[in-house]
Order: structure tokens, then C-alpha cells, then sequence
């Protein structure tokens, strides 16, 4: 099942299927690891949802809920 990485509740994983958007935000994301095969656990929401923490690839990555929505996840394969 595929779902958004802004759509995870804490705790929640997958793998990364892919990247959507353009520009500076697809570009940003593949310069801190989130590319596709990327296994990511969701670890915390900010109270107002915005940013997000996540574990990715041994260490804990900060986005915001914009960027976290361009990634689209294959749910609970992490």
C-alpha cells in the first residue's frame, strides 16, 4: 500500500518508491538520502504536525511537512 510520508503516524515505516515534485525540493531530499529504497521510520511530530522526524539510514532527518509530501512510501516494508 502506498501512502505519503506526511500521511505516517510516529512509529510508523516504509521504503521509499519514489520522489514527486520538481526542483529544489526533489533536489534537497535526494542530497540528504531520501531516494528510492530508502527504508524510513517516522519517530516524531512537531504539535502543530509541522516539521516531522525521521530515521533514515542511521540517523535522525528533520522536514517539513511540504517536503515530506513529495514522498510517496510503500508502507511497512522498513
Amino acid at each position: 500500500m502506498e501512502k505519503k510520508l506526511n500521511e505516517f503516524k510516529p512509529g510508523e515505516g516504509g521504503v521509499v518508491r519514489r520522489i514527486e515534485g520538481e526542483g529544489k525540493i526533489r533536489r534537497r531530499l535526494f542530497d540528504m538520502g531520501v531516494t528510492p529504497g530508502a527504508a524510513i521510520t517516522l519517530r516524531k511530530l512537531a504539535p502543530l504536525g509541522d516539521p516531522v522526524e525521521v530515521n533514515l539510514r542511521g540517523y535522525e532527518l528533520t522536514l517539513r511537512k511540504a517536503e515530506a509530501s513529495c514522498v510517496v512510501m510503500e508502507v511497512g516494508h522498513a
